[in-house]
């Protein structure tokens, strides 16, 4: 009996895990598509609204991880090497918030976050061009669906050339950021816990975006409430919330399956803009956003 049982309550432990995965994941997806609200809200620049997203979260992380020391199972780095690797996530975040924070004003929010979530595509290539992962027939024909999308979401080829086609390329260029940046991760993910993968990739994207920020905006600080407000709530509510969910969830879930099911922000920002920016999605534009997410479905599938 012990020989049968001992499976069934595994099976059961690790069912229960994966749905509680799904679910960290899901609400993640939906805290961090509120993001774009605040950047557009936020009083100051793309660059130095990204430098305060990542170093205030680093307030809430450092207060979790103490509170969670003696219970949490984590590894240490062994060395350089580790460091490197801890290091690594980070760069990508702040290359992926830089590129992604400057489309949010140079085109739509739909359009900037949809696009911005080609991320699965990239995490695809990329765990084929370094993991030799086999990419199939099926996820060809979803990369081309997914860019027949992209032309649809422009409202057809002669739209090409207007004037935020560089605010869409910049965010297509984001996903490929962030596409790395789920990559690495998901690496990490089998040795370090989740408390010091977030503030070791906190801390150096915050790094790595400070002289942007500092050299390159005109304002560097916000000079009312209000705007400390939208900092506070993408720190707290979309990075340090968003992003400690996502990468628990990393621990128990596929990454191409993870990037997959954020597709939820794309959607989550389209309702916000629409109803806080009074930014309507168009028919052409919601048919191609469509044909944007069937193509990375069925890339998926494949």
């Amino acid at each position: 009996m012990s020989d049968t049982a001992l499976p069934s309550s595994s099976s059961r432990s690790s069912s229960s895990a994966n749905r509680v995965a799904l679910a960290a994941l899901l609400i993640g997806g939906a805290a961090i598509g509120g993001s774009p609200i605040f950047v557009r809200l936020s009083e100051v620049g793309p660059m130095a609204t990204a430098f305060w997203r990542v170093a205030l979260a680093l307030l809430p992380l450092l207060i979790w991880a103490k509170a969670t020391e003696k219970t949490v199972t984590d590894s240490r780095p062994a060395g350089l090497a580790d460091y490197g690797l801890l290091v690594l996530p980070g760069v990508f975040l702040a290359a992926d918030l830089a590129a992604w924070h400057l489309a949010l004003h140079m085109t739509s929010v739909a359009n900037a976050t949809l696009l911005a979530n080609l991320a699965p595509i990239f995490v695809t290539l990329g765990s084929w061009v370094l993991f030799r992962a086999h990419v199939s027939g099926v996820f060809i024909a979803g990369l081309a669906t997914a860019l027949a999308g992209v032309v649809i979401l422009k409202g057809g080829p002669a739209a090409l050339g207007d004037g935020r086609l560089a605010g869409d390329a910049t965010a297509a260029v984001a996903a490929v950021f962030y596409a790395g940046y789920i990559l690495s991760i998901g690496r990490l993910r089998s040795r370090f816990s989740t408390n010091r993968i977030m503030i070791w990739s906190t801390a150096s994207a915050a790094v790595c975006m400070f002289p942007l920020a500092f050299f390159f905006e005109d304002s560097f600080m916000p000079t009312a409430l209000f705007g400390w407000a939208m900092l506070f709530g993408l720190a707290f509510i979309s990075h340090a919330g968003g992003q400690a969910l996502i990468i628990y969830a990393l621990a128990f879930l596929p990454p191409a399956f993870s990037s997959l099911t954020l597709l939820l922000q794309p959607v989550v920002a389209a309702i916000l803009a629409w109803l806080l920016l009074s930014e309507p999605v168009g028919l052409m534009q919601a048919i191609g956003g469509a044909v944007v997410l069937a193509g990375i479905l069925i890339a998926r599938r494949g």
